[in-house]
């Protein structure tokens, strides 16, 4: 997916081309569309950080595009303008995430106003919220993933236990985030308890607090996380790994809305809202007899499923671009895209790690990076594109500890240019039995050739680094001169 500062849209053609012209003045990057229809048409194929769109046009209106922008792109900003104005309009559009309002007729310096304010707004999307700030922003156009948030978004205004059933790394925490935020819970606390990292006896008094002298070590009255997150939300990461003693504990606090503290005396009333995550199939675990049916039941009142990253791909490259962005500003203090060879790397590889693999893969590519643009070697991963399957995988041009993909295809050479120039061959050889190292030396010889000796533009183009680069005719000089003695 492509990105673009701004999409303006208005079905009268003398205010688009007006408005085009207004903030084009300003710097930005500008897309067009003359109704909703083509609009949608075009934020499904692009990001856009603003979208100013006039309220009133024919078949989609204004508000459905506000609707699907944030729907589908929760950082983008949305400013509609319209002539016909009401306070009722306006709030609603504000109620739907509208970031202003503009009527009719405006100048244009409140049109450049109103624009620096968006960007401004759409960039504090990249730093670092609390949980209590704001819904999370998940950056999604996938369908799949789509109809899931929806459903977690109807699911937040009740207070029915949840459980998210989706492999590591796919954003269960996130989600189960943006639910708490979406609720009426949403000024309470939000708890979260990873159940795999404590032991058992532990765990059981992290949930429910003890008394003092309850155990060895216990000086003091301890509250729990139920008891810490009451009237708010307990989320209960990998549920799955709980033992069947906690499990029975848990289901009687899920039925009676009341605990009882390690070693207290009396039941304490609690109103928790209950996420449970997890990356097992909980109904595996029911038949093996390790996690309890009627607690499954309980907690698998809404289901909620996140698909994994490498069945979503055609959101690789918008959450490439998004951590790219993010992690640029937070390390260099500046923006840093991705080149056009690397997008195509991410989309083909599998993610088994998830969005979790690919945000630290580009925390690291953005930290690393010589320059604003990430190149292939960026990414340093070398292993695990070439355990691509045959129908993915991306030939590796180079040597084993350095991946390639040229920025540019060659073009396919005429015959009647197949003949050599200054010493270099200007095609590759490649005849039965070449070996790997004959074939990288053909390559990096033809496009040291191509490039009239530029070194570095040459190890831009094969996509290594300038050291290697030179390692590698080092290697090659050296190699001749053994040669050279064997000969005399």
């Amino acid at each position: 997916m492509t990105q673009q500062d701004i999409l303006i849209v208005d079905d009268e053609p003398q205010m688009l081309i007006a408005m085009n012209e207004t903030v084009k003045r300003a710097g930005f990057s500008i897309a067009t569309a003359g109704s909703g229809v083509e609009a949608l048409a075009k934020i499904k194929s692009c990001y856009y950080r603003l979208v100013i769109t006039d309220l009133r046009m024919p078949v989609v209106s204004g508000l459905d595009v506000l609707k699907e922008v944030k729907y589908s792109s929760p950082r983008t900003q949305v400013v509609l303008v319209t002539a016909h104005g009401t306070v009722n309009n306006a709030v609603e559009a504000m109620k739907m995430g509208a970031f202003d309002y503009l009527l009719k007729p405006f100048s244009a310096e409140d049109l450049q106003s109103v624009v620096q304010r968006a960007i401004q707004k759409n960039e504090s999307f990249l730093t670092v919220r609390k949980a209590h700030s704001r819904p999370f922003p998940i950056v999604t156009q996938d369908p799949d993933m789509r109809a899931a948030l929806e459903l977690a978004e109807q699911a937040a205004r009740g207070k029915a236990t949840i459980l998210i059933q989706a492999e590591s790394g796919t954003g269960k925490e996130l989600v189960a985030r943006s639910i708490h935020q979406l609720s009426p819970r949403k000024d309470d606390p939000f708890v979260a308890v990873n159940c795999a990292a404590l032991p058992d006896h532990l765990l059981e008094a992290e949930l429910f607090g003890h008394e003092r002298g309850a155990f060895t070590g216990a000086i003091a009255q301890k509250l729990g996380k139920f008891e810490l997150a009451n009237h708010g939300t307990l989320l209960l990461d990998e549920i799955g790994e709980m033992v069947p003693l906690l499990q029975a504990k848990l289901l009687r606090v899920l039925q009676e809305k009341e605990i009882d503290r390690v070693g207290g005396k009396n039941p304490i009333p609690v109103d928790v809202r209950v996420i449970a995550t997890t990356n097992k199939d909980l109904k595996t675990l029911v038949q093996n007899g390790t996690f309890r049916e009627d607690l499954y039941y309980r907690l698998n009142v809404i289901p909620l499923g996140i698909p994994p990253l490498r069945k979503r791909r055609g959101d690789v490259g918008l959450l490439a671009d998004y951590f790219c962005e993010k992690y640029g500003l937070e390390t260099h203090n500046r923006k840093m895209a991705l080149a056009p060879e690397t997008h195509e790397l991410l989309t083909r590889y599998d993610w088994p790690g998830n969005v979790r693999e690919l945000e630290n893969v580009m925390q690291r590519a953005t930290s690393l990076a010589a320059n604003s643009v990430i190149y292939p070697q960026d990414l340093f991963l070398h292993d695990a594109f070439r355990r691509l399957s045959p129908q993915t995988a991306i030939p590796s041009l180079l040597t084993s500890d350095t991946l390639s993909l040229p920025t540019a295809p060659a073009a396919e050479p005429d015959s009647s240019d197949r003949k050599e120039s200054k010493g270099v061959p200007a095609g590759m050889d490649l005849k039965a039995g070449c070996s790997v190292s004959e074939m990288e030396k053909q390559l990096i010889q033809i496009t040291l050739a191509e490039t009239d000796g530029n070194r570095t533009h040459a190890a831009r183009l094969l996509g290594i680094s300038l050291r290697t680069l030179r390692n590698k005719l080092r290697e090659y000089r050296l190699a001749e001169a053994l040669v050279g003695v064997e000969d005399e």
